[in-house]
Order: structure tokens, then sequence, then C-alpha cells
């Protein structure tokens, strides 16, 4: 008897750290489809232009109409996360946008299209607000920056295949084509977020971890935790940077450096390629370091993040103002490896100066700020930009919201050393 009694504590962790990783690795891949599905568009942005006739301001309506449903839908999705059985919404948010994703290959006008682009904001509104705070209940404080940068690895890896297989199917076939292979996978992954454990929510937060909070009640602790306000401000703007730089990055390097001279039909996997490796490198090691930075010092990984998007504000600039490609390229590349430093530390800071009963809607509203005053906007705006100046000028331009929002976050690591602590009681 006393010889089996330790085993089962030890069986139970381990058939516990299978569940979470199971979840973990589906979240994951959801999210790299989610944005695979996000960026096709970008790369086939020339072809689409051509089919339909539209200008740049046009063009980006495209990226402004997604990113509108989808802050919208954004808090919704996460007032039903608090409430209902969280991998319901992610799968079914998944089969959604999925369909709308083939469903855009299918469209034969601009405004089927714009429709179809609607759809898939309401998709994935149904799993981005929830998937952190499932996240969250999976894995405990110390842990959580780096599990969240495991599953945020997706952004840049998914990107790195839309533009990559994007651009391939666009040359290769059609832009139809590249949008009918972009939807089948999410149908499979859907199913799959069926069988998700659903963990209770604040599991690892301690037993005295608030798992109900009256909705109004919720609301007005949030709108007191300056810490949370300050990050989604610094957020907010380097998502306006970063969103509008990934929509119009492809067009610019093929119509204003002429790469396609250089890599003929090859742009697109070129810079999917620096997106893969400079994000997956930044990813992991701000997953890495901010753990290790917030052990040393509450909010340490707040700090972290700021320090990097400072520093990726001159690598922005100058990469739209160097003249030799390979330069443009590396420049292009450490900006990307500095932002990307921030997508655990960020989104970990969010979650841990909430209380878990109140993580799904604050996901949300997070949602909601940093794409209705950042990259819901910044695709038409660099589009009317370009058409009134150039595209060079609008890109150029777009380094300024990443430097002030590294500034932002870094007064979002000092009062997180107040919120963190009214969190936890």
């Amino acid at each position: 008897m006393n010889a089996s009694s330790p085993t089962a504590p030890s069986s139970a962790s381990a058939t516990q750290s299978v569940r979470a990783g199971y979840a973990l690795f589906i979240l994951t891949l959801i999210n790299l489809v989610n944005y695979l599905d996000r960026y096709i568009i970008a790369v086939a942005l020339p072809e689409i232009q051509k089919d339909f006739g539209i200008n740049d301001a046009q063009s980006g309506l495209l990226g402004t109409v997604f990113i509108v449903v989808f802050m919208l839908a954004s808090p919704l999705g996460g007032f039903l996360g608090d409430r209902v059985p969280r991998r319901l919404l992610v799968a079914g948010g998944v089969l959604l946008w999925s369909l709308a994703t083939g469903a855009s290959g299918l469209a034969s006008t601009f405004t089927a299209l714009l429709l179809a682009r609607a759809v898939i904001g309401i998709g994935e509104a149904g799993y981005g607000a929830v998937a952190p705070s499932i996240i969250s209940d999976l894995y405990p404080r110390e842990q959580r920056t780096r599990m969240l940068s495991y599953f945020y690895i997706a952004i840049p890896v998914g990107s790195a295949m839309g533009y990559g297989l994007g651009g391939w199917l666009t040359q290769t076939y059609s832009w139809h084509a590249a949008f009918f292979a972009g939807g089948v996978p999410g149908l499979v992954l859907g199913a799959m977020a069926f069988f998700m454990p659903e963990p209770k929510r604040g599991a690892m937060d301690g037993p005295d971890a608030a798992v109900k909070l009256p909705f109004m009640e919720g609301l007005r602790g949030l709108g007191r935790n300056t810490a949370f306000w300050a990050t989604t401000a610094g957020y907010t703007l380097m998502t306006f940077s970063i969103g509008g730089l990934a929509f119009w990055m492809p067009t610019y390097l093929v119509r204003e450096r002429q790469l396609w001279l250089e890599y003929p039909g090859r742009v697109g996997l070129v810079f999917g390629a620096i997106t893969a490796i400079a994000g997956l490198t930044g990813t992991v090691a701000g997953g890495w370091l901010g753990d290790k930075m917030d052990r040393k010092r509450a909010g340490g990984g707040l700090w972290l993040s700021g320090i990097g998007l400072m520093l990726a504000a001159p690598c922005m600039y100058l990469a739209v103002n160097l003249q030799d490609t390979t330069l443009t390229f590396a420049a292009i590349g450490v900006a990307q490896f500095l932002i990307f430093l921030n997508s655990g530390p960020i989104n970990a800071a969010i979650v841990n100066c909430v209380p878990p009963a109140f993580r799904a809607f604050a996901m949300g509203l997070n949602v909601l700020c940093i794409h209705m005053l950042g990259d819901a906007i910044s695709p038409t705006l660099i589009g009317q930009i370009a058409d009134m100046a150039s595209l060079h000028t609008a890109i150029a331009i777009n380094a300024v919201p990443v430097l002030l929002g590294g500034m932002m976050l870094l007064v979002g690591a000092k009062l997180f050393r107040e919120a963190v602590p009214q969190a936890r009681t």
C-alpha cells in the first residue's frame, strides 16, 4: 500500500500534463491556421486588384472590414467564454471562419469578398478571446509566459505560411485556389477542438481565486486596473503599426522595390521565410526571457516587451530606406524579431493582472481596443497616404507608433507591480 500510494499523484500529474499538452497543441495549430488564412489575402492582393479593378484605399477595406467585425464580436465571445464551455466556442468559431475562407475563393465581386472577410472575423472572435484564458487555467503562473509564447509562435509561422503558400498558389494557379486551400485545415481542427479538455476556471490560481464574478463588478474592477489599460494602450500602438505593415509590405516589395525582378514569383516566399524565422526565434526567446524577468520582478516581462518595441522602431524605418536588398531584408528580420519578443509577455501580463472569472472578457475587450484603434484603421489609412504620397512614405511613418507603444509598455510594467497583488487577492 505504501509503495503504491506515491504513484497516484504522479499518475494524476502525468495525465493532467498530457491533457494540457493536447489542448495547447490544438489551440496552437488553430492559431497557426488563423494567421495563415488572415495573410493569404495580403500576398494575393495585387492579383485581386487586377481582377476587380480596385485602388489601394479600396484594397485596404479588405483588411479593415475583417478587423472591424472581429473586434466588435470579440467582447461578446469573451463574455460567453466566462460563462459557457470554452471548447464549444473555439470549435464553432474555427469551423465558421474556415468555411468563410473557402467561400472567399468563390467571390466573383469585390462586395462578395468583403462579405466573406466579415464572416471570417465573426468566426475568429469565437476563439480569440477564450484561448489565452484556457491556457492560463492549464498552466501555473510561473509557466504561463512560456506556454503562451508557444501558442503565439503560430503568429509568425502561420503568417509566413500564408505569405508563402498564398504566394505560390496565387502565382501557380490563382488567388481563388489560395483561399480554397486555406480553408481545409480549419475544418479538421474545428472537429478536433470539440474533444479538448475544459479546465476549471482559476484552476492554477489557488483555492481563493474568484471563479464567479458578477459582470458589472468585474467591469468596475477592470476599469480601475491601470496596468491592464497601459498594457492595452501599448499593444494598440504596436498593432496599428504591424497590422498595416503586414498588409502592405508584400505589395511594397513588388511595386516600389521591384523585387519581383530579383525573386520572380517568390517575393511572398522570401518575406514569409524571414517572418517565420524572426518570429519563431523572437517568440521563443520572449517566452523564455519573459518568465525569467517575471521571476526577478513583477512586470519584468512587460519591461522586456517595451524595450523590444523601442529597438524595433529604428529597424522598421531603415527597412524602407536602405537601398541594398540584403540589408533591407536584414532590417525587416531584426525588426520582426524584436516585435515578436513581446507575444508571450504582453498576453501573460493581461491574464495575470485580471481575476480568473473575468479573463475571457478582459481578453475580448483588449482585442476590441487594439484592433479598433489599431489595425482596423491602419490598412486603409496607409492606403490613403500611399495614394496621396507614396507607399514608401506611408510605411516609413509606421515606425512612430511602435516607438510610442514601447514607451507605454514600460509605463505598464511599473503599474503591473500594483495590479498583480490586487488580482491575486
